[in-house]
């Protein structure tokens, strides 16, 4: 009885929460929104150029619990000092890192299958469902990635990446990515399928700022990440339902690209 009554109550907040999101009203991306996100880049990338300079590659070798984890298997995420969201003017920032170890293998392989963006589509599914190389020159590249979201609502956006690969020797890789255009599709896969205005959209994911590091040592390669996301603040009315959800998805979709990289090295 006492779990039947557990299950009605689970499907009532489940309806509730579908019913609030399919609602959520559109969002406007502001220009003190856009500067917010981007002076936080900036600064960003100062720490992360004064950790390589300084020798402080792995992010993995500040922790040596975190380093366990890993060559037991685990994807690890955590957040830089704790704080993985940051309220700006009309926006949400989410900074989550990421890592894993993926053993028996080369950084070469590994940045070989990172950069055959035609076929992420294959391995980073179900979340990516279509890529592409728009242009490649030596390190640079640009790719078309269609993603596929889906917790309480399912969303479909066309985003473009410019994406740099620097080597820094032969046992280490760096990467940054910088997203050039996110558009949110209406009735993806479907008569009418229409891109919305780019900033003009529900907000889900604004930007994706991402960056790269891949050490090869212990018999495998280290493959860490640093996730920098934009998204829209919830309205209040919703808040205590969709604000936990929406806070969350930057984590599990970093989870899910480093889970999917390792699974794929594993099993090529």
């Amino acid at each position: 009885m006492t779990s039947a009554i557990h299950t009605t109550r689970g499907l009532a907040l489940w309806c509730c929460v579908l019913a609030s999101a399919t609602h959520l009203t559109a969002a406007d991306l502001k220009p003190e929104t856009t500067k917010a996100f981007d002076e936080y880049i900036r600064l960003k990338e100062v720490i992360l150029r004064d950790e390589v300079a300084s020798g402080d590659f792995l992010w993995t070798d500040r922790a040596p619990e975190r380093k366990q984890e890993l060559r037991a298997g685990k994807i690890v995420t955590w957040a830089p000092a704790d704080k993985p969201d940051t309220d700006v003017p009309e926006g949400v920032i989410h900074d989550w890192l990421g890592a894993a170890f993926i053993p028996d293998t080369t950084v070469d392989r590994v940045i070989s299958v990172v950069q055959d963006y035609e076929r992420h589509s294959q391995v980073y599914q179900p979340e990516v469902i279509g890529s592409k190389i728009l242009f490649h020159s030596g390190d640079d590249f640009k790719v078309l990635l269609r993603l596929k979201k889906k917790k309480v609502v399912t969303v479909v956006l066309n985003t473009e990446h410019d994406v740099h690969y620097s080597r820094l020797d032969d046992k280490r890789w760096q990467t940054r990515s910088y997203s050039t255009h996110i558009a949110e599709v209406e009735n993806p896969g479907k008569p009418g399928e229409h891109e919305l205005p780019v900033g003009k959209d529900h907000g889900f994911l604004w930007r994706l700022d991402s960056y790269w590091r891949f050490l090869e040592r212990d018999g495998g390669v280290y493959v860490e990440c640093e996730a920098v996301s934009l998204s829209r603040p919830v309205p209040a009315g919703l808040r205590w339902l969709i604000d936990p959800i929406v806070r969350n998805l930057p984590r599990e979709s970093l989870l899910n690209t480093l889970q999917a990289t390792r699974n794929f090295m594993l099993h090529k």
